[in-house]
């Protein structure tokens, strides 16, 4: 029994429970399918929050470009669903049949052979990791093995997604511009616009996530988990022990790309476009501040917070139009002020150890009053000695 409850703390499994319970239940149950596919959105964010879990808590290196793989993950997809969408048969009204409308309105006479592999499914589903897996390790690989780090790699971060966001609006005829790809609404014919259909992909988001998450918790426990923690705190130590800190963080980055470009293509999937506003410097910042909230140590918390913070977002722009984004910059300072370790660190050093003191408190006095023997009424020699007068010099010795 005890072994079981060790083995249950160290994966965090009660904590993923409980969320999964929350996700695939209480949140179906009781939200309407467009509040549902608003989670859903919130949730593809998520992927990216658990992947800085890693690269950031453990790994120890910040990237403010993870917008860079999210973007690209669904763009992977959005370039399937957009072929899809693009038949002859329904752009037929079109000078040239059979490609996509944006590449028509910018004189493109013929599908270009970078697009023609994303006709395949499984190539789409492929690319969604491949794809920002390779850049990642191409970045990774010529700073790490250089040992760029720190401040100076979180810039590099920043100016990849800028480059990227200026070349995807640049070549317009290609990937649709500022505008991005829209109309992005069938699988193989299967319409993903219909109710069943957006719980279906609600429960696959949820699904892959929780997946998401028991890899990276494995990781964190095993020993690779151990030494991203060690390079983290004493990356000179772990070096000198014999390791390759480059190899670590190469392969954490990695991880965190992948993960990311899982998010994108299922963002793609549930909101049916993909522009270029997820993938610049803004939104990767934003997805910094999803796991700073949630707490960058704790994969549990990085969901929660970000489901938080676009809650907040979604709440804020519909109420406060004209001050949203004040409310959200506010909210942000206050809960990292108070509270610098995120939501994780409020759970772990304050409500805990309130709830042991609690526990602790009710079990000591349950056992005190089992303990004190309670005189029955019944007793001839209790209810004699009660009833018996205490003279006047012994009371006032007892006084």
């Amino acid at each position: 029994m005890n072994a079981l409850k060790a083995w249950i703390q160290r994966y965090q499994l009660a904590s993923m429970v409980l969320l999964f319970i929350l996700l695939a239940v209480v949140l179906p149950m009781t939200l309407d399918i467009f509040r549902l596919n608003l989670v859903g959105k919130y949730l593809t964010y998520a992927f990216v929050a658990i992947g800085l879990v890693m690269v950031w808590g453990y790994g120890g290196v910040l990237s403010l470009g993870q917008g860079v793989f999210f973007g690209l993950g669904g763009y992977a997809m959005a370039m399937f669903l957009k072929l899809e969408a693009s038949d002859p048969v329904s752009t037929a009204i079109q000078s040239t049949p059979g490609i996509p409308d944006f590449m028509d309105w910018n004189q493109i006479t013929a599908l270009p052979a970078l697009w023609v592999p994303f006709k395949s499914l499984p190539f789409a589903l492929a690319a969604v990791v491949a794809v920002p897996t390779l850049l990642a390790f191409i970045i990774s690989f010529a700073m790490f093995k250089r040992r760029v780090g720190g401040v100076y790699f979180a810039i590099i971060t920043q100016a990849v997604a800028l480059i990227l966001t200026v070349l995807i609006i640049g070549q317009q005829g290609y990937t649709g511009g500022v505008n991005g790809m829209t109309d992005l609404k069938t699988v193989l014919g299967w319409d993903t616009r219909t109710d069943s259909a957006k719980y279906i992909l609600y429960y696959l988001c949820v699904g892959l996530l929780m997946g998401s998450m028991v890899l990276c918790r494995w990781i964190q426990t095993s020993k690779l988990g151990t030494l991203l923690l060690a390079m983290r705190d004493k990356e000179d130590r772990v070096r000198f022990s014999g390791y390759d800190v480059a190899d670590f963080k190469i392969f954490t980055f990695c991880l965190a790309a992948g993960l990311s470009g899982i998010g994108g293509a299922l963002f793609a999937l549930q909101v049916g476009f993909m522009s270029p506003s997820f993938v610049g410097i803004v939104p990767s910042i934003e997805m910094v501040i999803y796991a700073a909230v949630g707490g960058r140590m704790s994969l549990v918390g990085a969901v929660y917070g970000t489901l938080l913070v676009n809650a907040g977002k979604t709440f804020f722009s519909e109420s406060f139009p004209d001050m949203w984004l004040f409310l959200m910059a506010g909210l942000f300072i206050g809960v990292t002020m108070a509270f610098p370790l995120g939501l994780a660190g409020v759970w772990e050093e304050r409500v805990k150890p309130w709830l042991r003191r609690r526990i602790a408190g009710a079990g000591g006095a349950a056992s005190r009053a089992q303990s004190t023997p309670v005189a029955s009424a019944s007793d001839p020699t209790v209810s004699a000695k009660s009833e018996m007068p205490v003279p006047d010099g012994a009371r006032a010795q007892s006084v």
